[in-house]
């Protein structure tokens, strides 16, 4: 199987060290997008941090990404994924 770059999506979830909030985000380059991160250049996170990546899904389809990251940004698709990262949410909130 080929591996084309340009045929990665990435729905990511960020813990906000410093207010304890999750930041739900898209992505076609992991990398460059949590630099930008880290370096304050993201609006909505840059008075957020520190962050640490928590939680990341890969996908193929930028339609399915698309998707997934609007299910993580509803009410229940926020409260499923705080379930499934029950453990990591609970040892980063001490």
């Amino acid at each position: 199987m080929a591996d084309n770059n340009s045929n990665k999506f990435y729905v990511y979830t960020l813990f906000s060290l410093k207010d304890k909030k999750l930041y739900t985000g898209y992505t076609t380059n992991l990398n460059q997008r949590l630099n930008q991160h880290k370096n304050g250049e993201v609006q909505s996170t840059k008075h957020r941090r520190p962050l640490k990546l928590i939680h990341c899904d890969l996908f193929i389809n930028e339609n399915d990404a698309r998707a997934r990251e609007i299910f993580f940004k509803s009410g229940f698709g926020r409260n499923e994924l705080k379930k499934s990262l029950k453990n990591t949410l609970s040892t980063l909130s001490k």
